[in-house]
């Protein structure tokens, strides 16, 4: 069992190599990188275009977990939900990074940016904001005007970056994404929706010469899962977890 399961609904390990110019968008060069990830994982057998010409690799949802990888004009994606392994989500995401410089002509000098992401999902039927302020609590500056009468919580989603290296390249993000929205609040009427905690480790930029995204990508991995394992499962996942199930 992954030790990630444990903290929320649903988790997932993202990867995302944003490019400066555009991709080949020609059938055969999406189809071969389609063709060449099925080889490796003969479950992602659903292939479709989306109307944005994005084009989608994935497994049936069905079964709860489930590998996906996206082409964009501008972006190669890939992903695992409540992968049994941390490994596993990795390993798909080396094949993607593998494939992208000889299928898709992504040179190292055309990274815009990389990043890998953890993100956590948890299912609540409420007020999103208002849980988000009672698990977490408010910074002091908040804490008066939060108290005025009547005041309602329509939009409360903390998240920060912060640069770990003094050239800024390389950074890291929190953020939090509520999915209640005024209607919700006003009609009292809430659907179960998904709260969603975000990790994103990144690096901008083109490559360091002899760097690649395979070196890159595990150095942003390790970061990640680093943060969340050391700041974010106790003050953020443990909090957000522990509130619902007191609702």
């Amino acid at each position: 069992m992954n030790k990630y399961a444990s903290l929320s609904d649903d988790f997932y390990l993202n990867l995302n190599l944003n490019t400066e110019m555009e991709l080949s968008s020609s059938r055969e060069t999406i189809l071969h990188f389609a063709e060449q990830m099925q080889r490796k994982y003969p479950q992602m057998r659903n292939f479709y275009a989306r109307e944005k010409g994005d084009f989608v690799l994935e497994e049936d949802k069905d079964g709860g977990n489930y590998r996906w990888c996206s082409i964009e004009p501008r972006r190669v994606s890939s992903g695992y939900v409540n992968p049994a392994k941390l490994e596993d989500a990795l390993d798909q995401h080396r094949a993607v990074l593998e494939l992208a410089p000889y299928v898709l002509s992504v040179s190292p000098l055309d990274c815009e940016a990389l990043d890998v992401m953890l993100g956590f999902d948890f299912s609540y039927r409420g007020n999103h904001h208002l849980l988000v302020a009672e698990a977490l609590g408010l910074c002091p500056g908040y804490d008066k005007i939060a108290s005025m009468p009547g005041a309602t919580f329509i939009n409360y989603e903390p998240n920060f970056t912060i640069a770990l290296d003094e050239s800024c390249r390389t950074q890291c993000r929190m953020g939090i994404e509520c999915r209640t929205t005024p209607f919700h609040i006003r009609t009292g009427e809430f659907q179960e929706e998904q709260l969603s905690v975000y990790v994103t480790a990144r690096r901008y930029g083109s490559l360091d010469a002899g760097t690649t995204y395979l070196e890159v990508m595990e150095e942003l991995a390790t970061l990640c899962r680093e943060v969340v394992d050391n700041y974010v499962i106790d003050a953020v996942l443990t909090p957000l977890a522990r509130t619902i199930a007191l609702q």
